[in-house]
């Protein structure tokens, strides 16, 4: 066994590069802020209550103006909020107008409320927003969509929460974890969902983002208020969500030269609502642009012989098919080398089909690499009270391999976690790469999160996305948008 620390992977921003997502914006703007198609003046079409829209608008408003840090002692992990509009580093300016703006009355939210929470009741809520923003798509030209929640709202969606959250990540009796969505339904995808047809990103917003004071209380007996980011943290963190939504890039990975432009394909699995199939979603980043185009696989099973989800040769073929058809659309050819991360071990029908599709557009087997990444239930310890660095990565000398994507981080000074971190565990199932070149490569693509500005993100986008996807697709027909930017 040997134990290696990668140093943190640098990004590319508007005219340098920098490891920290928020110094790298602020010092050096994102990355196509010099670009003349970068959004500049990002229409917001707002839906919620007077109270809510009132909120947002008036908290953005002084978001423009600039965030404090949080008092710490660690500044590089809350420092300020820099502000945003012309001659900014965040260049990019939001427009507010009561012609972009959808009230829908409280009480319509009270009535619904008092009842008892159903899917049906869920669907009526979601209508008082879609009937809006439907309005707001037809008729205006509003570049994102957000749906400001009341905090009544909030508090109805709180009740049996155990019920209503997405299904937790537990591992089998191998210790592999079966990655699959519950089928109750949950308004916030749902709603994203039914959206999706008027071809507008949207952004969901709780009254807790802009009003500390409206935070749920906890479930222990103390029913203390529920902890929320600080102040600056949740600017960045909107900012940049509804950036890159109104079609802006804020970062990408800094790639050496002498790489080949390598397609990553994440494939994730969910239930359908009525739990009767499992199916696959796949999430396809385009090279390191990191710009995620979202398809739909075939039907998966789970096999009784290894207890894994798999897919048919047949439908894995389809798959990666489908992949770098839509890569070649976008880019008017094909990708030098292909990655392919399953939240399930490949077996041997995957990895025919996936080297047939291969074949079938003239890109070597060789230049593929196939890797299964779940959790790791092996520890490392350091000599001290500190958990692992982000980026200890340990070769086991076989399977499965061993990365730690949360720790503690030098730049930070500090562990960012509340618990214990696992790390993650990868298998090469089939690949041209070293072990450690994979690692590597995936503790870079934790980094392309867009919907977080802090950097130690616990898997690469590639699944990440996959499993955000999957919890949106199933609530689809077979009309989706196919990019990212819709389901985050």
């Amino acid at each position: 066994m040997n134990a290696y620390f990668f140093h943190e992977p640098e990004l590319e921003f508007g005219i340098a590069k920098h490891i920290d997502m928020k110094f790298g914006l602020m010092n050096y703007g994102p990355l196509d802020f010099q670009v003349p198609t970068a959004p500049k003046k990002i229409k917001l079409g707002l839906v919620g209550t007077p109270e809510t829209i009132e909120g947002v608008q008036k908290w953005i408003e002084k978001c423009r103006n600039g965030i404090q840090a949080k008092k710490s002692k660690r500044p590089n992990l809350f420092p300020r909020f820099p502000g945003f509009g012309d001659g900014m580093m965040l260049c990019a300016d939001f427009i507010f107008d009561t012609q972009l703006q959808r009230p829908i009355p409280q009480r319509k939210f009270d009535e619904l409320c008092k009842q008892t929470k159903t899917d049906e009741i869920l669907q009526e809520i979601a209508q008082l927003f879609l009937d809006e923003m439907e309005y707001l798509a037809q008729k205006t030209t509003a570049d994102v969509l957000v749906c400001a929640f009341p905090f009544s709202l909030i508090e109805f969606l709180d009740q049996e929460a155990d019920e209503t959250i997405l299904s937790d990540d537990e591992p089998d009796d191998d210790g592999q974890i079966v990655q699959v969505v519950a089928s109750k339904m949950i308004l916030h995808d749902y709603l994203k969902a039914q959206a999706m047809r008027f071809k507008k990103p949207t952004q969901i917003i709780r009254p807790g983002t802009y009003d500390e004071k409206k935070r749920l209380k906890q479930k222990h007996p103390s029913g203390e208020a529920r902890q929320v980011q600080d102040e600056a943290t949740r600017a960045w963190n909107l900012y940049i969500a509804l950036y890159y939504k109104a079609g802006g890039i804020p970062w990408r990975l800094l790639r050496e030269w002498s790489q080949l432009d390598t397609c990553y394909v994440g494939l994730s699995f969910y239930k359908t609502t009525d739990g009767d199939k499992l199916l696959t979603s796949t999430a396809q980043i385009f090279n390191e642009r990191g710009e995620g185009v979202i398809l739909r696989g075939g039907l998966a099973s789970l096999s009784k012989d290894d207890r894994q989800i798999h897919l048919s040769g047949d439908d894995a073929h389809d798959l990666l098919r489908n992949a770098l058809d839509t890569y070649r659309r976008e880019h008017k050819n094909f990708p030098a080398r292909v990655v392919v991360h399953k939240s399930s071990i490949h077996n041997q029908d995957e990895l025919n089909g996936f080297e047939a599709a291969l074949i079938g557009f003239s890109i070597e087997p060789e230049q593929a690499d196939f890797i299964s990444i779940t959790r790791s239930f092996t520890r490392l310890y350091r000599g001290n009270r500190y958990p692992p660095l982000r980026g200890t990565f340990l070769d086991t000398g076989g399977q499965p391999y061993v990365l730690y994507t949360k720790g503690s981080i030098d730049f930070y000074t500090a562990y960012p976690g509340m618990y214990v971190p696992l790390p993650l565990g990868f298998r090469c199932d089939q690949t041209s790469e070293t072990p450690k070149f994979i690692a590597k490569e995936i503790l870079g693509l934790t980094k392309m999160n867009w919907n977080n500005s802090q950097f130690d993100g616990s898997e690469p986008i590639t699944l990440r996305a996959a499993r955000q996807v999957g919890s949106i697709l199933k609530y689809l027909g077979s009309d989706y948008e196919p990019y990212y930017r819709y389901y985050m």
